[in-house]
């Protein structure tokens, strides 16, 4: 199978067990692996970039600027739901990922991953 990043030139194929590693959730993983399956048809016009038909939309709000979600505490405002979420948690302390070895907690599963690599 052959894989090309955005830029349109061939790159490595993606390695299983690494991207397992790297995404911190089974339905992180999911999606990761659905993204991954499908085909990127969709070119940007501003760009030239090739995303999928999901993918396109989010990706034209950085050439718009819309940001359609807003934060209801502070009023500052995301490209995707998923960063609103994240924000959110600067507001409430909520923090979901917590470190299997020593049990300190993140607000966002990336630190979780950075801090798993210091033991």
């Amino acid at each position: 199978r052959d894989y090309y990043g955005s830029s349109g030139e061939p790159q490595q194929p993606h390695d299983a067990d690494k991207a397992e590693k790297s995404l911190s959730t089974l339905e992180h993983l999911k999606k990761h692996q659905q993204r991954s399956k499908g085909k990127r048809t969709h070119c940007c016009s501003d760009c030239g970039k090739s995303f999928t038909s999901s993918g396109i939309t989010i990706h034209q709000r950085i050439h718009t600027g819309e940001k359609p979600f807003s934060c209801t505490q502070c009023g500052k405002s995301f490209t995707q739901s998923t960063i609103l979420i994240s924000h959110q948690r600067t507001h409430t302390g909520e923090k979901p990922h917590s470190c299997a070895q020593c049990g300190k907690h993140f607000t966002q599963s990336s630190h979780l991953i950075a801090h798993q690599r210091t033991h």
